[in-house]
């Protein structure tokens, strides 16, 4: 089935709407320009006086140009060495806003029963921040390092389930969470902007790509290429 514009920057291919809200029991959104307005490892790295640099990987990971997610996120976790953790609780404060529609989105799908996740290249400060704010369910993401002074070492903490969140862990945990809440993948929603997100976009019943990257808009079922993330309730009737 061919692509459809059912309204401006609103596109649908694969399926006709509407969609019922009902019929889906999970779903999981990445974070860094998904739920939030920032990529908050570029941000980091401007305290660090390297921004440009760490940015320019960022973009070329996100446009799937970087085929090795967890070699990319060393890189920039690198750049980063030296950093107060004080400035990340600048970017947090000063910098980092919801994305449109963000927390009507995850409400709807709250009060539709729906359990939650966040999973998340990014890291644990920023994503249990998140978590809390929204009340969503579960998250997945990384771990910075921080030394007894408070400064970033330019590592991440290895932690039980592995190494780094990249996109086949972002599966996985999509995967996990699906069949710890009993819902089968197709009765659940998967929500990115980047290559790291097509993973466990493919497993889902119904991918939304937000604001995305070319090709993941060109392989998601919902694409939203203007407005705010709440425009996904014009596809899932309540």
């Amino acid at each position: 089935m061919p692509s459809e514009e059912i309204s401006p920057g609103l596109v649908i291919q694969g399926f006709k709407p509407p969609l019922k809200l009902s019929d889906f029991k999970l779903i999981a959104f990445d974070m860094d320009s998904t739920l939030i307005n920032i990529e908050c490892v570029d941000e980091i790295a401007d305290a660090a006086g390297r921004k440009a640099e760490v940015a320019a990987i960022t973009e070329a990971a996100m446009r799937g140009e970087i085929t090795d997610y967890k070699d990319s996120l060393r890189r920039r976790v690198a750049l980063l060495k030296g950093v107060k953790l004080s400035h990340l609780e600048q970017v947090y404060n000063e910098r980092l806003q919801l994305n449109p529609g963000a927390a009507r989105l995850v409400a709807a799908c709250q009060k539709a029963g729906m359990v939650t996740l966040l999973v998340s290249g990014g890291f644990t400060f920023f994503t249990d921040r998140i978590r809390d704010r929204l009340q969503i369910n579960a998250t997945r993401s990384n771990i910075l390092e921080v030394d007894e002074t408070g400064v970033l070492t330019g590592r991440m903490v290895d932690q039980l389930w592995g190494d780094i969140c990249d996109g086949e862990e972002k599966r996985r945990m999509f995967i996990q969470t699906c069949a710890g809440n009993g819902v089968h993948p197709r009765h659940a929603i998967a929500m990115g902007d980047g290559a790291n997100d097509l993973p466990m976009m493919s497993v889902a019943g119904l991918s939304v790509a937000y604001h995305a990257k070319p090709k993941v808009r060109e392989q998601a079922m919902v694409a939203i290429n203007a407005g705010g993330l709440d425009r996904l309730l014009e596809v899932l009737a309540a």
